[in-house]
């Protein structure tokens, strides 16, 4: 979430995006509007006195304690931190346990941000920028979530201090999904999400499934965080995503409600409101019904447009809800199971002008046929049949489309891959690669009732999936050969400089079906051999093999001209 920030500054800071902003923040300046926006924004600051030294970490063997809470790491890598009580208690006590890890990942995308724009002079541009559009955002975050975050940002270091105050910070961390996610040029949240149930399920309960396709470079993954939190008001919940998240991206509670985000298109947004995620962290936490989630996301302004899917024990269904900052819809489907990607699927989008363009251009409809096929040829579903489909990679008819297709279910970036079955309390968590590790078992009944198994750990070592050993085998070198071999000819391709002959073809034989690889290949030989003939051979063989979006084939084909 971090980094997507930055993605979205890069698509800002191209030269024609500079010169129209900079024009724009200097007339509103010398108008006098930008400078009253500027200091008259309002992030909803509490005010509140917290004595850090009061929340001291203790620790015994692989735990570390502050007050109630504890952080552990699983023999699987997987964070695992357990938090509740009152706002200010949990935010401060997960603060004070996470603090290194909210370091680490606040410094990785700082320095980001200052390689690729060095600039001090656009640095501060960038902040005016944040400060007028997220002006109001504290007006649209429930004051319970504002003091969690803020305590917690107690935690936070002042080198940053810049871009702005701790809590600013986080609190504008939590938006930057929701602004990223509608670059289409940097759509790097492109889930997929089922819920069997019935005669579609082997034992006739509930089953979830997710990929949170969300990739910001494989080590940010490697700090994934499950939090099992038992807060004061509301109902006990787990939820996966990183330290210093306060939001929901995966998440099921003690009712056996689950809630998973899948953007959607929609309107560039042009001001703030509720981050999406806090939407989700709602729901999970005082919601157990279908009826009862859809009520709270009626009443909670939103700035982008996602799909929802949630399930519950008590409905013993799923259902999609669809929303846009201007409405929302209830999609159901038909039969047992329930399908989402990157669209809406009701009648009342029907007609909408960004969803018919989403499907017309994007991936998310082959990959709704997909997971239909997969769900058919493996029903009736059990947990294991469930990670078998997140960590399918190939197309349609089981067709071979390459490596880190974004056409495929398993493109090898998922930040995480979760299963859920609700009316049995159970969650299986995947571990790295992506989804290729094995899946941790938590039963949250016995956690959240204070119980833990005989070895002391949080998840159950029986209940665990085994791993994709052949994709880890086979496929895993092939991967991370290709991408470093794809990042060496991108840079040689923006110096103007050759390499060996050897490189191109080693980057074919890696992913020889994947578009992206001929794609490539043709630009190195086009801009820096000028070789028109063997640039023109490429790009007519990524035209035969499957292209994800509408842009990336009229890309190629406006070179071929």
């Amino acid at each position: 979430m971090l980094r997507i920030l930055l993605k979205t500054f890069r698509y800002l800071l191209t030269a024609a995006a500079v010169l129209l902003a900079t024009a724009v923040v200097l007339l509103l300046v010398a108008s006098g509007i930008g400078y009253r926006l500027y200091r008259s924004a309002d992030m909803g600051e509490p005010r509140l006195d917290i004595d850090t030294a009061r929340y001291r970490v203790t620790r015994t063997g692989d735990i570390a304690r502050c007050g109630a809470s504890t952080l552990r790491r699983n023999p699987a890598g997987v964070w695992e931190l357990t938090t509740g009580g009152d706002p200010v208690t949990r935010g401060a006590e997960s603060g004070a346990l996470l603090s290194e890890l909210m370091y680490y990942q606040e410094r990785a995308f700082v320095d980001q941000i200052r390689r690729i724009v060095p600039s001090e002079r656009y640095l501060r541009f960038l902040r005016a920028f944040i400060v007028i559009f997220n002006r109001d955002l504290g007006r649209y975050i429930p004051e319970e979530y504002r003091d969690e975050i803020y305590a917690s940002s107690r935690w936070c270091p002042h080198r940053f201090d810049a871009i702005g105050n701790p809590y600013e910070r986080q609190v504008n961390y939590h938006a930057a999904h929701d602004i990223g996610h509608v670059m289409q040029e940097y759509m790097l949240v492109g889930c997929s999400s089922f819920a069997t149930w019935g005669g579609r399920s082997a034992d006739s309960t509930l089953l979830v499934g997710r990929n949170f396709d969300f990739y910001v470079g494989d080590d940010f993954a490697r700090n994934k965080l499950v939090t099992f939190c038992r807060p004061e008001r509301g109902i006990p919940f787990a939820s996966v995503g990183w330290a210093g998240m306060s939001g929901v991206l995966s998440g099921m509670n003690a009712a056996g409600l689950t809630v998973t985000l899948n953007a959607a298109k929609g309107a560039l947004p042009t001001r703030a409101a509720t981050p999406i995620s806090l939407l989700a962290r709602t729901i999970l936490q005082y919601a157990s019904t279908i009826e009862e989630a859809c009520a709270i996301a009626d009443t909670t302004r939103t700035f982008v447009s996602e799909s929802l899917l949630i399930a519950s024990a008590r409905d013993r269904r799923a259902a999609v809800i669809e929303k846009t900052p201007a409405r929302w819809a209830l999609y159901e489907g038909e039969g047992e199971q329930l399908r989402c990607t990157n669209h809406y699927q009701s009648a009342a989008f029907a007609d909408d002008p960004y969803n018919l363009e989403n499907i017309a251009t994007s991936d998310s409809p082959y990959r709704l046929q997909r997971l239909g096929e997969l769900l058919d040829s493996l029903a009736p579903l059990t947990p294991a049949r469930a990670v078998t489909v997140l960590r399918n990679r190939h197309g349609l008819g089981g067709r071979d489309i390459g490596l880190t297709n974004e056409k495929s279910l398993n493109q090898a970036i998922a930040h995480h891959s979760v299963v859920f079955a609700p009316e049995r309390g159970l969650m299986w968590l995947s571990t790295e690669p992506w989804q290729a590790g094995p899946f941790v078992c938590y039963d949250l009944g016995r956690i959240f009732a204070g119980e833990t198994p005989s070895e002391g750990r949080l998840d159950l070592p029986d209940g665990e999936l085994p791993a994709d050993s052949l994709f880890l085998e086979e496929d895993y070198p092939r991967i991370i050969a290709y991408r470093r071999d794809c990042a060496t000819l991108r840079e040689a391709i923006a110096a103007r400089r050759p390499v060996e002959e050897e490189l191109p073809e080693r980057i074919l034989a890696e992913n020889p079906r994947y578009f992206g690889a001929w794609a490539l290949c043709g630009d190195y030989r086009d801009e820096v051999l000028g070789d028109s003939e063997g640039a023109r051979r490429c790009r007519e063989e990524a035209l035969r093999l499957e292209i994800p979006r509408l842009s990336e084939r009229q890309d190629i084909e406006r070179k071929l001209k």
